[in-house]
């Protein structure tokens, strides 16, 4: 069953890791999905294999952060689309360090890009949203958000941000038909945590019930089904997909 044909799909930092998985979810399904990216795939680097399915798919560069960025691509989407149906905020960034070693050009970007730009993203797509009575909006927090993790203040306070974000946006908009709810991640395999070293890995992988890392795809399927017509009565809430480290 093809669930999302006609839908309209914007998906933040959508050219790698978790946001790519959730770009060719719904390409799958049947949307056409906008891939919102600050970097863009390379010149010659195939973003989407299926040959059928990138006919489907369009990227734009887009800095969050910036309001003229967001509001130009937001723009492009209703241009061309005339609406939209669903937005994921997935993009997000890190740059770790103790507090006292944090400098506040560290700090203002992640808050910056991770919790302003889905503020600057929402707003600038929730119209369309509320004048066709439905939507669905899909914040991509993380565990840290809610147990805080040392060395990640700045990250940690961004995706609690989101947190709140998402509960207050879905009071406002339930009486529109607008589905509000976030993601929280655990451990996911990605380019970042590629880098770690074996012992790294361990350390994580053994506080982990499952005892295994999350694939992208596994927070793909979640935003999925929160984008459903099978999650329609579920807003303001926060799913945890983190194999169990946090219960």
């Amino acid at each position: 069953m093809v669930r999302f044909k006609d839908k309209i799909v914007v998906v933040t930092g959508g050219c790698r890791g978790i946001g790519k998985a959730i770009v060719e979810a719904f390409l799958n399904e049947g949307a056409f999905v906008y891939a919102w990216d600050y970097k863009l795939p390379e010149e010659g680097e195939v973003f989407i294999e299926d040959e059928l399915l990138r006919q489907r798919v369009r990227t734009i560069q887009v800095d969050v952060s910036l309001f003229d960025s967001v509001n130009n691509a937001a723009q492009k989407v209703l241009e061309e689309s005339g609406k939209v149906d669903i937005l994921v905020n997935n993009a997000g960034i890190t740059r770790d360090n103790l507090l006292l070693r944090m400098s506040e050009s560290d700090w203002d970007a992640v808050i910056n890009t991770n919790l302003r730009g889905a503020f600057l993203c929402t707003k600038a797509l929730l119209r369309p949203m509320m004048n066709q009575r439905w939507g669905r909006i899909i914040n991509i927090s993380s565990i840290v958000g809610e147990i805080g993790n040392a060395g990640q203040a700045n990250y940690s306070a961004s995706k609690a941000g989101l947190i709140g974000f998402t509960k207050s946006l879905a009071k406002e908009l339930a009486s529109r038909n607008i589905l509000v709810n976030a993601i929280a991640p655990g451990y996911v395999r990605t380019n970042m945590t590629d880098k770690l070293t074996p012992e790294q890995k361990e350390m994580f992988l053994k506080n982990i019930p499952l005892h295994r890392e999350a694939e992208p795809e596994d927070i793909a399927k979640v935003v999925l089904f929160l984008a459903s017509d099978d999650a329609s009565y579920i807003t303001g809430q926060v799913i945890n997909v983190d194999g169990g480290l946090v219960m």
